[in-house]
C-alpha cells in the first residue's frame, strides 16, 4: 500500500500529514516550527549593519545581500528537508505532496535532495498551514 505525506508549510510553520487511503483524510503526524520568523524585523535583526570605512575615510553601512529572514527560511526549508529525508530513508512514505505559499514553496523545493523531488507528485502553492486538516485536504486532488 502506497503511504502519502502532505507537507503543508509557509516560513515559519510546517505541518506535516499522512494518508494510506487515496481518498482518505489527512491525519496530522507533527508539526515543526521557526519561532524566529514569527518575530517583527526590528525583533529578528540583533545587530546594526556592518560598517566600513571607504578609501576617502567616510564611512559607510554595509548592504546585506539577504536579509535575516530570508537566511532563517531557507534553514527553515532545510530543516523540513531534512525530516522528509529521515522520513524517506526510514521508508514512512512513497509519495509526497508539497503546499506552501509560492515563495517558500520554491525555496523548499530547493532544499530538497533529488531523490525526495522524484517523490513529489503534486504540489500547491497556498498559504493552508493554518486551516483544518478537512479543508486542506480538499484543496488537494481527490485521490491521493
Amino acid at each position: 500500500m502506497k503511504t502519502l505525506w502532505v507537507v503543508v508549510a509557509d516560513q515559519s510553520r510546517a505541518r506535516l500529514f499522512g494518508v494510506s487511503n487515496p481518498l482518505g483524510t489527512l491525519q496530522e503526524l507533527e508539526g515543526l516550527a521557526a519561532p524566529e520568523l514569527r518575530l517583527r524585523d526590528g525583533e529578528l535583526e540583533s545587530d546594526r549593519r556592518g560598517h566600513t570605512v571607504g578609501a576617502a575615510g567616510r564611512g559607510h553601512s554595509l548592504e546585506k545581500r539577504e536579509s535575516l529572514r530570508e537566511r532563517a527560511a531557507v534553514r527553515f526549508a532545510e530543516t523540513i528537508a531534512e525530516r522528509l529525508t529521515t522520513g524517506a530513508n526510514d521508508h514512512a512514505y512513497t509519495a509526497l505532496i508539497l503546499v506552501a505559499p509560492p515563495r517558500f514553496l520554491g525555496l523548499l523545493r530547493d532544499a530538497l535532495p533529488e531523490r525526495l523531488m522524484r517523490l513529489v507528485v503534486h504540489s500547491l502553492d497556498k498559504d493552508l498551514v493554518t486551516l483544518p486538516s478537512a479543508d486542506i485536504r480538499s484543496h488537494l486532488p481527490e485521490r491521493l
